[in-house]
Formats: structure tokens, sequence, C-alpha cells
């Protein structure tokens, strides 16, 4: 689907997301139907439809507007966090990460509940990985390693696995879920220093 480009566009699809998250908080990932969002939206189908063509083009537009979310989220609460160890710098990311999800019911069920589709694509997870990055570049000397990128993509990507396995195994995020994160995501990026060094 082409972006809305016309503010009144523009508008349209901002309701219909903010309708599909309220639905989705209220409810489950099935009830984002277009037929339920265009009904709750007040708009005629053909007006959703001309926007997103299926309810997995609005999950996937979802999908973004959460991880934008979370990533700001990460930006805002890092920025006084300070530490010259590995560990506490990736415990900080993960516990902001895991406070987003734990306020956000909608991004909890589409991003950790979620096993069908569409998956979080790569490109948006990059978008946590690189606050992940740079609040570890700012507080340490990180050796320089092949693809630093990649592996922070991976560090974000164990993160959110071990943060969604914990709700589907508890059906809530917990501090066991936390920890198993953080101790994960440490020990994998350790082992990629280990590596290059």
């Amino acid at each position: 689907m082409q972006p809305a480009k016309q503010k009144r566009s523009q508008e349209r699809v901002e309701k219909i997301l903010s309708v599909a998250d309220e639905i989705l908080c209220e409810g489950l990932i099935s009830d984002l139907t277009i037929a339920n969002i265009s009904k709750v939206a007040e708009l005629k189908r053909t007006s959703t439809y001309k926007f997103f063509e299926t309810p997995d083009d609005i999950k996937i537009a979802l999908i973004e507007k959460y991880v934008d979310a979370c990533s700001l989220h990460l930006s805002n609460n890092l920025s006084s966090k300070v530490s010259n160890e590995y560990q506490q710098c990736i415990m900080d990311c993960c516990e902001i990460i895991h406070e987003f999800f734990r306020n956000q019911s909608g991004a909890k069920k589409l991003i950790l509940e979620n096993t069908i589709s569409p998956p979080v694509p790569s490109k948006e997870m990059q978008k946590v990985s690189v606050m992940i990055q740079k609040h570890l570049e700012k507080n340490l000397t990180l050796p320089s390693m092949f693809n630093k990128e990649g592996v922070f993509l991976v560090v974000t990507q164990i993160i959110f696995a071990v943060l969604s396995l914990d709700v589907k195994e508890t059906s809530d995020l917990t501090q066991v879920g936390l920890n198993e994160a953080a101790r994960s995501s440490h020990a994998y990026l350790l082992s990629c220093i280990a590596i290059e060094s």
C-alpha cells in the first residue's frame, strides 16, 4: 500500500490505526478485521480498504507504530542510565523494553503473543537495536567487531524472543522473563566480543 499523502488521508489512516489499537487492547488479535475496524471507526469498508487491503496490512502498520514507540521509550529512558558494565547496560535496556510492553497491551498482544503472522520485520527491529547499540557505545568502549549492527540486531531479537516466550508460558511479563532476556542477550554479546578479540 502507498502511504497516505494528503492530510485527510493521513488522518483516516491514523484513525484506523487508533481504532485498531483500541480493539486490540480490549479484545483479541482475531478481532482485527476490516469489517470490525470500519464499524468502530465509523468508516465505510471501502474507505478502510483504500488504505489497508487486509487485516495483516493493519497489523504491519500497528507493529511499526509500536516499535517506533518502543524505540522512543528506550531513547527517553536510557538517557539517564550510566554504567561501565556490559551486563548493567543490557539490563537497563531490557528493563525499559519490558516496561514498555507491560504498559502497552496492544503491543504486547501483537508483538509478543502473536505466533502466526506477520512477524516483526528486521527493519523495525533495527530501530530498537540502534538504541541499544547507542546506549552501550555511550557508556563503554566497544571493541571493533564484525557487523556490529548485526550483533545488536540479534541482541534485540533475543530480548523480544525471550519476552515473547515468557508471555506465552505465563500469560504475563515476569521478572524471571526479564532476567532471562538480560542474561541471554548479555551472553550473546559477550560471545561476539570474545570471538572478535
